[in-house]
This record gives C-alpha cells, structure tokens and sequence, in this order.
C-alpha cells in the first residue's frame, strides 16, 4: 500500500512573496515563539487529468513532482474541513502508478488520465515554532508560474500563502493565525488548490454550463431529494480509494450508503423517473451485496470471537479459538476477494456513469416541482404502509424460522423508511426527525435480532467442523444458547418500538 499523511493547511491570497512587508508578526500569535527561515525551494510539477478534469471537478488532484523534500507522484484525496490526504508513490517513471490510477477510478470512471498543467513554484519556507524548538507550521510564500498542457491553454502567475500544520501544531493555532492575517487585509484564497486557480485562469474548461438541474425550483420537492442524492453519491465516489485500502469501517460505510441511495431511489419515484433510476437501483443491489461478504463477516467475526473471549476459562474446551481463526482466515480472504473484484467489474464503472449522470442530468417527473411538505410526506406514509404490512405479519407467525425470515423482511422496510424519512428532514423539521429515530429503533432491534440467527448458523457449522475433527463441541453449544436468549430478548423489545414508530407516523403532521 501507499503511504499517506494527513495534510490541514488553509490558503491565503498573498500581494507578493518578494516584499513582506504586510506580514504580521506571528510570534505574537499563541504559543508561537520564533520564526525560522529555511531554504528556498524550487518545485516543478505537473498534474494529470482527464480531458473532462473529472479530478479537478470532484476535488482530487494528482501530480507528479520534483524539488523539495518528497519527490515523486502525490494524489490529494479531499477531507472534511481544513483536511487532505496525500497519497504518495514513488517517481521511476512519468506513468501514472498503477496503484494511484485505480484510487482515482471512481473519479475517472476509467477515462484516461493525460497531463494538463505544469505548476513551477519559487518556495519560500518558514517554520512556526514554540519556546521547545518544536515546529507547529510551516507558512509558505509561493510565486506560482503555470502553464496549462491542454490544447489552446493559457499561462497564468500568482503569488500564494498557505499554512501547513505540523505535528506539534493543532487546528486551534489556524484559526489564531488566521484572526491574525485577517486584522492585516490577508483573506483566504479563492480557489482551493493551484491547480484549481491555474485551470479556472487558463482554460474555460472549468466554467460552469448549464445542466437540467439549474431548473429545479429552489425549495421544491426535487430540490430536497437531489441534494440528498447528490450528497450519496458524492460519498460512494470518495468511499472507493478507502475501500481499496482496505481502512477501517470503509466496507461498511460504501454498503451503507449504497442502501440509503437504493432507497432513496425507490421511495421518491414520484419526483425521479424510474426508468432511469430503477436499472441504477438494480446495479446499487448488486454493489452492496457484493461488499456484503466482507461486511457481515466483520460482525459476524467481532460477534463471535467477542463471544469466547467473554466466557470463562472452564467453558472453553478444545482448540476453539485455533478453529476460530482458521474460519475467520478463510471467510475473511473471500471476502476481500469479492470486494475487489466487483469494483474492477465493467458494471461497477457503469453504475459510476449512471450515477454521474443521475445528478448532472435528474430525470424529473412532474411532482418534482411540487411542495415538499406535501410530496415527501405522501412518499412516507407509502413506506411506513409498507412496513407496517410486514410488521403486522411478522407478529402474526408463530416463533420459527418463517417468523425470523418475517421480520428479517420487515427490517428491510424499516431501513427504506428511515432514509427517506433522512432525504425528508431538511423539509419537514422534527416530524421527520422523530419518524426516523423510532423506525431506527425498530431496524436495530430486528436488526439484532436477526444477527443472532446468522450467528447460530455460524456456530453450528463450526461445530460441526469440530465434530468431524474429533473436538469437543461444548462450547460452541454454549455459544449458540447465548446466542438464542439474546436474539429472543432482542425480539421481545420489538413490539414496544414498533408502537412508537406507529405513534410518530400517525401524528397529525404527517396528515396532510
């Protein structure tokens, strides 16, 4: 894997890197103590692309470099805030590393990348350190000089600040610097990168042009619901190179946000034409099953191997956490194996481009220009309808298998439900807030309790497994009752949040 760093820097607009004389003195800024100069940098780099700057577009860039102290090949990830990750890989060549090309797959949508700006910049460095020595930021004067490389480019120059934290630092010292700088005239830059600026003032490639949705009215419903799609879709775009990398929790939060677009999708046919985004739901179905061997396995793991872990020595016979780790090796290498496999599927980038073109293109139905209050709230009460038919039978079958397979079912309904009850809150307030936190309820205790029916599948076929080996068997019977009295208690708690959930639906805001 590449390594990354974490960047958080802000920009500023500087009047020029020659005379600093507008410089305030940052000693003054707490717990700045010195200011150290350091050697001038020449740095020449040139970003890639596609012809369309998909990249630049969705907040990425990529570059290959030269000068300074991290030669070689950076791919600038966007973040939350202030924040960036870099991605680094190494400079053997000017080919794009293979790794880097596809962590910007689900930008490129498998377009070619091609150079389209060389950026040459005179660096001048200083360190922001504390009475210790220790460095908090680097404030850097850049006089940018860039060249675009796409045909009819232009050449552009500018001066440029930006302030880096370093380790000792933290994002309270940005903010000081930056009251600072602001009591001196220095606002924040205009445009998030140089490669931003040096594209918007060199070709009107970045322009914008107008798109079907400029006419949805503001307020209206399509409004609520685009911004919610648009939102998930960004997400699933910057979920991917995570994905790739196998970081934390980031399976989970690309099946999750597959499911909450799948949903959405299905719950506002009235405002998006189902023609176009019912074969888009098929391929989200798709992708989140895929990614689903991988994610059930991660709790099905952290349920059992926390399940040992917690029993008393004496209950424990035979090699069972061996056996455990030899299922979790296997299941665990099949699942990434899926994993990366659907995202190098041809229907994986197709669903990219259908979602692309979702949101640049929303295929609007007339409802969509309707009110909110009144279009979102009919959608609702379709799928709280819903629910509550599989609810209603759910409680009407005896305790068994048909009865777990009826609530696993309702579970489903409930999460519909709540993501549309999550597209409906910006419009209809607390309603909507107080539907989805009861339905949440209802989904988290079906959804337990079908875990537990997963997990008691799990342990008998491990038993089974032992049993072929000649090793005891106690314990994974322990394990399987524990298993059993907790799914049943689980169950026990739904009618009570189901009650709730009728009562918040039923309220007088939601008949309209």
């Amino acid at each position: 894997m590449a390594p990354s760093i974490r960047e958080t820097e802000r920009k500023y607009a500087a009047p020029a890197a020659e005379d600093i004389s507008w410089l305030p003195d940052l000693t003054g800024v707490d717990p700045v103590a010195s200011i150290a100069r350091r050697k001038v940098q020449e740095l020449d780099a040139v970003y890639y692309d596609t012809d369309d700057l998909r990249l630049t577009r969705t907040g990425a860039s990529l570059r290959c470099r030269t000068g300074g102290t991290d030669d070689g090949w950076h791919l600038k990830l966007p973040l939350p805030g202030d924040n960036r990750e870099e991605i680094r890989g190494p400079l053997p060549s000017h080919d794009v590393p293979e790794e880097l090309r596809e962590l910007v797959l689900s930008r490129t949508r498998g377009a070619g990348l091609r150079p389209v700006m060389r950026i040459r910049t005179t660096r001048s460095l200083r360190h922001l350190r504390n009475i210790e020595g220790n460095v908090l930021a680097k404030l850097s004067m850049d006089m940018v000089d860039a060249s675009s490389l796409l045909e009819d480019g232009g050449h552009a120059t500018w001066t440029a600040m930006e302030i880096e934290l370093a380790d000792a630092g933290g994002p309270a010292l940005l903010d000081a610097i930056e009251k600072a700088l602001r009591k001196n005239g220095v606002d924040r830059a205009q445009s998030p990168s140089k490669v931003v600026r040096a594209l918007a003032g060199t070709t009107p490639l970045l322009e914008q042009t107008p798109e079907a949705v400029s006419a949805v009215t503001a307020g209206s419903a399509a409004d609520h619901v685009l911004a919610y799609v648009n939102r998930l879709v960004d997400a699933l775009v910057d979920l991917d190179p995570a994905v790739r990398r196998d970081l934390p929790d980031a399976v989970h939060r690309m099946r999750t946000t597959a499911r909450r677009l799948r949903g959405c999708l299905r719950s506002y046919r009235s405002v998006l034409d189902r023609d176009v985004t019912d074969p888009i739901r098929r391929d989200l179905r798709w992708l989140a099953s895929e990614l689903g061997t991988e994610r059930d396995h991660e709790v099905l793991r952290e349920r059992l191997t926390s399940g040992v872990r917690e029993l008393p020595g004496e209950l424990v016979l035979g090699p069972v956490t061996a056996r455990l780790q030899t299922w979790d090796a296997a299941q665990l290498a099949e699942g990434r194996r899926r994993t990366l496999d659907a995202l190098a599927e041809p229907r994986y980038l197709d669903l990219l481009e259908r979602l692309s073109a979702l949101t640049d293109q929303p295929p609007l139905r007339p409802k969509a220009a309707g009110k909110p209050e009144k279009v979102l709230t009919k959608a609702l009460l379709k799928e709280y309808g819903r629910l509550a038919q599989r609810m209603d039978r759910a409680f009407d079958i005896p305790t068994g298998a048909e009865r777990d397979a009826a609530i696993h079912h309702a579970r489903k309904a409930a999460k519909r439900l709540r993501y549309a009850a999550e597209a409906a809150r910006p419009a209809l307030g607390k309603p909507a807030r107080r539907l989805g936190k009861r339905v949440k309820a209802v989904q988290q205790a079906s959804g337990a309790q079908h875990d537990g029916v997963v997990a008691r599948d799990a342990l008998r076929r491990l038993a089974l497994s032992a049993h072929a080996a000649g090793e005891p068997g106690f314990t994974w019977g322990v394990l399987h009752g524990q298993e059993g009295a907790a799914a049943e208690a689980r169950e026990r708690q739904l009618p009570e949040a189901w009650a709730r959930t009728r009562a918040a639906a039923q309220r007088k805001a939601f008949r309209r």
